[in-house]
């Protein structure tokens, strides 16, 4: 009778040792407050924060959603390191977090290193070029509840603010500006319908974004915010941010809006991006539709007085980062976002 080992079962323990100890010597541990390395059975992290009075932690956890099954497909899963950990991020810095550390999880069907090694590699490149670390995680073979050559990512980050510091919308007043930092494209949502158009519709494909192929446009990696903005999260110019993602801008910017007050957003000022134009066009979707669940080229959102709206302009723009203006915060009981005016496609 044939033995029957782990390895003939499906699972590559000696692969998972390898890619351990690769990473024991990539990962960029730099901050003095990371005690142990990769390999511990937990991560430790000294719980100091300099400069910081009354921390409080900022917790999230994020995934990239179907955009992986495209970027396998595309031959682009380094992208989606950028992404997952890009969108994480942008979700505690809203609260005026500092990111300080990641752990990520990487579920596959069959352990394949040279995949590991990219999504992991750009995970860790993303944690560096936000100011934080990568301290650990978990590679899981999973081989019967993934098919081969499937990736399922997930990763979680804890930030710390100081409490007096905290931006959640307590600061949102009538007569506020709506700011508009812009995207770079889908961000991480609507890979559901990109999906299916390129099923239903695979003329999409030899589209043109810009210079760019349709494919390169929405697998473009999503635009992390933070290094615009760490050096104005304590500024008390800053009422309000929003990280606009699935449920677009209306879905994400009444989450700031304290009771009494909505959002007037004057759609003829969003700067509507070339890639949701040529999605529109060869799936007819919508324009409500598309509204609703796209960011169709705002990114993220900033309320601010009205007296620092240009500064703040300036501010961003001179980061590197396009900002304009798109509406103010009216008072209005139903407590949400309302919209004027028409999409200029």
């Amino acid at each position: 009778m044939k033995n029957i080992t782990y390895a003939a079962s499906g699972v590559d323990r000696d692969g998972h040792s390898v890619i351990t100890q690769s990473l024991r010597s990539r990962l960029t541990m730099k901050d003095p407050r990371i005690l142990n390395k990769v390999g511990a059975f937990a991560s430790l992290f000294e719980a100091r924060f300099p400069g910081i009075v009354d921390p409080v932690l900022v917790l999230k956890a994020e995934e990239p959603g179907s955009k992986q099954l495209l970027a396998k497909q595309f031959n682009k899963i380094d992208n989606i390191g950028f992404d997952m950990i890009n969108h994480l991020i942008n979700d505690i810095i809203v609260m005026g977090a500092k990111p300080l550390a990641v752990l990520d999880v990487i579920i596959v069907g069959k352990l394949i290193k040279a995949d590991i090694d990219k999504i992991i590699t750009a995970i860790n490149q993303a944690c560096v070029n936000q100011d934080c670390s990568l301290v650990g995680g978990e590679i899981s073979e999973q081989p019967g509840v993934l098919p081969e050559g499937v990736f399922v990512l997930s990763s979680s980050v804890v930030g710390v603010v100081s409490r007096r510091k905290i931006i959640d919308g307590s600061r949102v007043k009538k007569g506020n500006k709506v700011i508009a930092l812009a995207s770079n494209g889908l961000h991480t949502n609507g890979y559901s319908l990109v999906r299916r158009l390129i099923a239903d519709k695979p003329s999409i494909l030899k589209a043109k974004v810009d210079k760019k192929s349709f494919i390169d446009a929405v697998l473009c990696p999503h635009t992390a915010y933070y290094p615009y903005l760490k050096d104005i999260l304590n500024s008390p110019k800053v009422h309000g941010l929003a990280h606009i993602t699935g449920d677009g801008i209306t879905g994400n910017l009444e989450r700031i809006l304290p009771a009494g007050l909505s959002a007037l957003v004057h759609l003829d000022k969003v700067d509507v991006l070339p890639v949701f134009k040529v999605i529109r066009n060869v799936g007819k979707v919508p324009e409500d539709d598309m509204i609703n669940n796209l960011n169709m080229g705002v990114g993220m959102t900033m309320v601010t007085n009205p007296g620092d709206e240009s500064r703040m302009l300036h501010y961003l723009e001179s980061r590197g980062i396009h900002a304009y203006s798109i509406g103010e915060i009216v008072e209005d009981k139903d407590n949400t976002v309302k919209y004027s005016g028409k999409l200029k496609w």
